[in-house]
């Protein structure tokens, strides 16, 4: 009998999402993470279309992992933090590689949380990590049932110590049994993950 509790399980990718207050957000939680961290990171963030996004350079400054925008049909690899490219949704493929797509906005988002970590549930399945940090939609709230059915853990940061409460609130409405940490709690956990 398998009493390994969804705690137990190590995770073989994690994904992120969020929008208003992400860059600090991420910050908190990813910053401190060494260049030989054995689970690869998936980020969207909400952004502008028709802007550069700055957010993955901003990181890269203060992290030792490898972190960049993602690309069309790229292999995803451990000791990576990969982004959502603006106006492109970010999906996992069978296989474990990324693929980027220009299907309709969703919750007028694109790239759209829920899309990311919906096909990563499908890959994963139990072993995915979602984390839903700082937001003012309900993107991610399907995303985070997703990963949920699949056995997957979801973390959710603290609606009261979020720059922007909304997304946070429809994840844990979404999500009821959803752990609900502070940003050191989340940077915390995901570096004991690594280590253990």
């Amino acid at each position: 009998m398998n009493t390994e509790t969804t705690e137990d399980k190590k995770p073989e990718a994690i994904v992120i999402g969020s929008s208003a207050g992400a860059v600090e957000a991420l910050f908190s939680v990813l910053s401190g993470l060494p260049a030989d961290y054995p689970i690869p990171i998936m980020v969207v963030v909400h952004l502008p279309p028709d802007k550069k996004s700055v957010i993955s350079e901003l990181l890269q400054a203060k992290c030792s992992m490898d972190v960049h925008e993602a690309m069309d049909k790229e292999p995803i690899k451990a000791g990576t933090i990969y982004f959502a490219p603006p106006d492109y949704h970010i999906l996992v493929e069978p296989g474990k590689f990324l693929s980027l797509s220009t299907e309709e906005p969703i919750l007028f988002s694109r790239p759209a949380i829920d899309v990311l970590f919906e096909t990563a549930a499908d890959v994963y399945g139990a072993y995915l990590l979602g984390i839903i940090l700082s937001g003012a939609s309900s993107d991610g709230a399907n995303g985070v049932k997703a990963i949920k059915n699949e056995g997957g853990r979801v973390i959710v940061q603290n609606p009261k110590d979020a720059y922007a409460r909304p997304m946070p609130e429809a994840a844990i409405a979404a999500c009821p049994d959803a752990e609900i940490m502070s940003l050191k709690q989340i940077a915390l956990c995901i570096s004991n993950i690594g280590l253990s």
